[in-house]
This record gives C-alpha cells, structure tokens and sequence, in this order.
C-alpha cells in the first residue's frame, strides 16, 4: 500500500552486521515497513531488488493516484524538514546554509513542484502524426514505466543528487533502491531515518554502505540506472549495466573550460566565475575547471579576483561561514599535491590546512597544458589560468581534449559566441554566466 505518515512515522532502520548477515537476513527481509538495509553481501542484495521487483510487478506503482501521492509526500518531506537537511550538509561539507538552501533544498522543492504541476502531461498517451498506411488507425504511444530502478548517489551534492532522479523515477511509475554517498554520512543517515517516514517503503528502498555494497548491487538486473559521479567508476557502471543491455544515465565530470576576451566587463565576469567556482569549495560537476584568455585579460582578471574574493570570503577565507570544507582527508591530499606541485604558479591563496580541511579559494596563472593542475579534473577550490592568444587558439586548445561537460565564454562580440557554439561540442555551453544554466527546464 501507499505509504501515509501515519503508516511509517514508527519506521525502525534494521542494521544488519556481516558476520550475522546469512542468520539474519530471511527474518529481516521479511519484515513490514523496513526499507534499509546494512553490511550484507550478494545474496542479500538478490533479496532486496527481488522485493522491489515483487512490488513493481504487482502493478502498485503504476496508477497516476499512486505516483502522485508518494510526490507529494516527498515535498512534504522537504518542506517539513528544512532545518534538518541544512544540518546534515553543515556536518558533512560545512555548507553555509544559503549554499544548502539554494543548491539542494529549494531546488529539489521546486523541481518536485514542476513535476507534479506537469505530472497528467507527461504520463499521458501521445497521439503522433498518422501516414497515409494508417490514416484510417488508432496509433498510440503509452510512456510505460522501466521497472526498477538503481539511483547511485555522490558526496558533493548528497540529497540533491539523490533526490532529484528519485522524483524523476517515482513520477514514471517505477519502483527504486537508493545508494547514498557513504562518504557524506550525516546526509546518508537523514536519508535512512526520513525517507521511510514519506514514501511507500515497498517501492523505495534504501541499501547504505560503501564500494562493496555498490559493487554488489552492481551484479542484479536492474531496469535503469542513474549514476552521479567520476569517471573512472561511470566506466564500471556502464560496463555492469552492458552485461544485462540495463540503460544508463551517466552524470559524469570532466575539464570545463571558460575564455574570456578582452570585451568583456572584467569585475562582473570575475564575480560569475568565481561564485561559479568556489560553490561548494569547487566540489561541484559543473563548476569552471580552467580559464583560456590573453596574458593582458589575465592580469585583469587576477586584480578583479582579490577585490571579489575579499567581498566574498572577508580578508581570512578560512574564518568565513560561507565556504566550504572538502569532504576527506583522501580529497584535501589530492588538492594539496596540486597547490604543491604549482607553487610557483600561485596568484592569489594558495594556502590550506589539513586538520580543518581547508583549501584557501586559489587562482594559478601562466600555467601551461603540461602542468599537472591540467591533467584531470580538478574538483576543488584552485582555478588555473591558461595563457592564449586568442579565440582560435582557445578553440583548438579545447578540441584537442575530451569534450568538456560545459564550456563556458564570456565575451559581448556575437561573432565570438558563434564561433564556439559552431566550432566546439561540449554537454552545455553557457555565455556570460556560470552554473545558472542548470535552473533552466529542458524538456
């Protein structure tokens, strides 16, 4: 049955230790209104997708009733539980609470919101165009749902990431299991103590854990699989997914560059790329990974860097409530090797801490495509500038690596605007802003 608040506001989470896991796991699986599961290998991870699976088969999901109700359940959740939300991402990544409010709560509130508004619309039969073969027919598309569906969850936007396809997947009709981040635990715990709370605990179920549990879970047939992360563990998704023909939504990272030209009104361009950059502490997928402009536009843009980031951080960045910390010591490890490595490239920060996680908001220049700063994804709070001449040379500096997820280019000449949109490819391209293009509905 749908879940109501009533049903589930006693919800208890069962933590399943492994050395007990084959004992235990017939008794627990068993169990009314237990939807997480904890520290358990394959054969338990069989059990609980086949309990998805039994629910989307026994057809609960499908009507527009059902579907509807869990998404307004899950807006109440989120209006009901704003405080608590904030809270978990202050413990896990030191949010400020207009960056959680703004990044996460609010825009997982009006997503859900646009999505029970257009809910009637999209699940709607569509009638197409008819030929001549079939004009005297009744042709019609039914959007059925997938099935079950597996939602692999990242760190740096724990609920959000999470959440958002978990609507998506909710308002298709599909039964879903969540992974949460296990290295964002205090947004993982919300989510295990919550969730159960709102929605039907037969047809969304939670699996907590780290690599091996993923990996497990890895192993089921699923109908869909949404994951938000690396690289390097999209390639291991994909290649599970391949073994069962399970469609894949990747939400992948990569190098997003930005050129700026000498056109441009140096301190507003300077306040969009750094808000953009320093969001989250740079932990952001979408977030400016590098600058190409001229040496005459950098040296601009390094003098209108001090004066926004002094505006934005006060004169110790580290003493400021609005930025953020890195989420572990593996990743602040990771950006300190860089910061170090480019020490004679430091213009503005430069510093950190690693007892409190710190990485000072810090901009390189001069560094050259052969810089290590240069060879990944950065994923953190260091923005690197890269000398060129010109709009041609950023061009083919950009095409000669992989396509970048969001290409971003500050300049007013519409000829310069063309020439990227018509001679690069990336996932975005966004003109004279950064991040805000993905506020935009595109259906």
């Amino acid at each position: 049955m749908p879940a109501s608040s009533e049903q589930h506001a006693a919800s208890d989470v069962i933590v399943i230790d492994i050395e007990s896991a084959n004992e235990n796991i017939d008794t627990t699986i068993n169990m009314d209104n237990h939807n997480t599961m904890n520290g358990n290998g394959y054969y338990f991870c069989s059990q609980i997708v086949n309990k998805a699976r039994d629910t989307f088969d026994s057809g609960v999901t499908k009507p527009i009733e059902w579907r509807r109700k869990q998404l307004k359940n899950l807006l109440r959740m989120y209006e009901e539980n704003r405080n608590a939300m904030v809270d978990a991402l202050v413990k896990d990544l030191r949010r400020s609470k207009m960056e959680a409010i703004l990044l996460e709560v609010d825009y997982l509130i009006n997503d859900i919101r646009n999505t029970i508004y257009n809910l009637d619309d999209w699940v709607a039969p569509v009638k197409p165009p008819k030929g001549l073969v079939n004009m005297l027919d009744d042709v019609v598309i039914y959007n059925d749902p997938y099935g079950v569906v597996l939602i692999i969850g990242a760190w740096n936007y724990p609920l959000q990431l999470l959440l958002l396809p978990l609507a998506g997947a909710i308002a298709a009709g599909n039964a879903v299991i969540l992974k949460p981040s296990e290295l964002a635990e205090a947004s993982a715990k919300f989510m295990v103590e919550t969730l159960p709370k709102y929605v039907d605990s037969d047809a969304v179920l939670l699996v907590e854990g780290g690599p091996e549990e993923t990996s497990e879970l890895l192993k089921q047939r699923f109908d869909y699989i949404f994951y938000t992360g690396g690289t390097s563990v999209g390639r291991i998704v994909y290649a599970a997914a391949t073994k069962n023909l399970t469609p894949v939504t990747l939400e992948l990272g990569g190098k997003s560059p930005v050129y700026i030209d000498n056109t441009v009104d140096i301190e507003v361009t300077a306040k969009r790329i750094l808000w953009g950059k320093f969001i989250n502490a740079g932990q952001t997928c979408i977030a400016p990974d590098y600058i190409l402009c001229s040496r005459s536009v950098q040296d601009k843009f390094v003098d209108a860097a001090k004066n926004v980031l002094r505006e934005f951080y006060g004169e110790d960045p580290q003493k400021s409530p609005d930025l953020c910390r890195i989420i572990n010591n593996r990743h602040f490890s990771r950006l300190q090797a860089l910061i170090d490595a480019s020490k004679d490239k430091v213009a503005i920060g430069g510093r950190y801490d690693a007892q409190d996680k710190y990485i000072s908001p810090t901009v390189l220049a001069n560094v050259s495509a052969n810089d290590v700063i240069m060879k990944d994804e950065i994923f953190g709070p260091i923005l690197p500038i890269v000398p060129v001449e010109n709009a041609y040379e950023a061009i083919k500096f950009i095409n000669e690596r992989e396509h970048p997820l969001v290409l971003y280019v500050f300049s007013v000449q519409s000829n310069i605007q063309q020439l990227f949109t018509q001679q690069t490819r990336s996932g975005s391209l966004c003109v004279n802003d950064t991040i805000m293009f993905y506020g935009a509905k595109v259906l």
